[in-house]
């Protein structure tokens, strides 16, 4: 019984000391941004540390009109500023023509963004498939809308990178135009590739490292993932040419096919080994203290509705 007392106070002991070497710290930031889809209201919390709340979003149709703008009400409890979040994030051809002023579609669109945000106190742009050739036109886009809105704040949510490419999205230029830049510093590992962390520490070193070197510290917003991602080594999901279905049904030795109006089908059974990566508390504070020693000021999350709640009793809106 001693021996066994013993023991119990020292497994105590060492949880107490792994506890203490582990634990949360509160880190603090003057600006703490959230993104909040319409129609997850549930989850934004008027006690949480955020200072800017990005409402997601409206969109282009196919015609280049703004559609799907949130309704503000839903959210008149945040006391934030509360940003009205544009995004497209697919289609190159719908953003060349609503971009590329020699087509009426643009003013028109930026009009419609204008009087959208008249509740805001911004708008935020979120452009993800824009072509390359199309670089000044965003520029002047961006600018454009600048220029529309007055003192209303402009931010521009740009993918993360670590060094400068031949691309549209040029920090250097936008940084001059737009109030706040977010960086979307996640899908270092995304869907369609190898299994990994969505953005592992030493990339977000990377990626803030090259950030502050072309955007400052001023502007600069540093998007955290509160989401995770799982891979397998198996999908059969997909279509299958006849020959493929055969050698399919020999692999896993199918006896007996079924026929359901005529039309074959069968089933069988695989082993799928999957791997996820995901954010807690530790992940997220350990990512938040890289962009503290780069002097990082302001932070984001995407999004509200993902996180482990803890994380919100380790944030302070620094004074």
């Amino acid at each position: 019984m001693k021996i066994q007392k013993t023991l119990c106070i020292l497994f105590c002991l060492m949880s107490a000391l792994l506890c203490a070497q582990t634990a949360p710290v509160r880190v603090e930031f003057p600006e703490i941004w959230a993104y909040l889809m319409n129609g997850d209201e549930q989850f934004l919390d008027a006690s949480f540390p955020i200072t800017d709340l990005g409402y997601f979003g409206a969109g282009i149709n196919t015609y280049g009109k703004l559609s799907g703008v949130p309704d503000i009400g839903k959210i008149a409890f945040f006391t934030g500023k509360k940003h009205l979040v544009i995004a497209e994030g697919g289609n190159l051809a719908l953003t060349h023509f609503c971009i590329d002023p020699q087509y009426p579609v643009r003013e028109a669109l930026l009009q419609a963004i204008l009087a959208a945000s008249v509740p805001y106190d911004g708008i935020q742009i979120d452009f993800e498939a824009v072509p390359a050739a199309d670089r000044e036109n965003f520029i002047s886009f961006l600018s454009r809308l600048k220029l529309l809105m007055g003192r209303k704040i402009l931010s521009v949510a740009l993918p993360a990178r670590t060094r400068t490419i031949d691309e549209p999205y040029d920090y250097l230029r936008i940084g001059r135009i737009a109030d706040r830049i977010i960086i979307m510093a996640y899908d270092e590992h995304w869907s369609g590739g190898s299994p990994g962390s969505i953005a592992s520490l030493a990339w977000c070193e990377k990626v803030v490292l090259y950030a502050v070197s072309k955007i400052g510290t001023d502007k600069l917003v540093m998007g955290v993932p509160f989401y995770g991602r799982a891979w397998s080594d198996t999908n059969p999901a997909k279509a299958y040419k006849h020959s493929s279905i055969s050698q399919l049904v020999a692999d896993k030795k199918i006896a007996t096919l079924n026929r359901e109006n005529e039309i074959p089908f069968f089933q069988y059974q695989e082993t799928v080994n999957v791997q996820v990566y995901f954010e807690d508390v530790f992940s997220i504070l350990s990512r938040l203290k890289i962009y503290k020693n780069a002097t990082v000021r302001n932070i984001s999350f995407w999004k509200l509705g993902q996180e482990d709640f803890e994380i919100w009793n380790n944030l302070v809106i620094q004074k």
